[in-house]
């Protein structure tokens, strides 16, 4: 699976650098309210796009998915306190010390 993976990587940098040889003439980039106009080449200009867009798009998933967190965080807590009642509940049992329970055989 690691070769695959290496593999779409050296892909995606060939492409990357491909596309950035080819397209090495320089565009003038302005924002319209700010009176700055920056010559830049055109690969960059649009790769430094992409990377906006990706480092958007995560930043958008990660502020979605904040409910999820919190709810494992939660429940991880709960299960933990769960666990620490358990083992207290089982040292007040009598006999608790001489039997271990059954391991339960493994599913495939």
């Amino acid at each position: 699976m690691k070769l695959v993976f290496w593999i779409l990587v050296a892909l995606v940098a060939a492409v990357l650098a491909l596309f950035a040889v080819s397209n090495r003439l320089s565009v003038a980039l302005g924002l319209w309210p700010l009176p700055f106009v920056i010559d830049l080449p055109l690969y960059l200009a649009i790769l430094t796009a992409l990377l906006i867009g990706f480092i958007g798009g995560v930043l958008t998933a990660w502020i979605a998915g904040r409910h999820r967190r919190r709810e494992n965080r939660r429940r991880g807590r709960r299960i933990a306190a769960l666990e620490r009642e358990l083992a207290a509940r089982e040292g007040q049992l009598p006999g608790a010390g001489e039997t271990k329970p059954a391991r339960l055989a493994a599913r495939g």
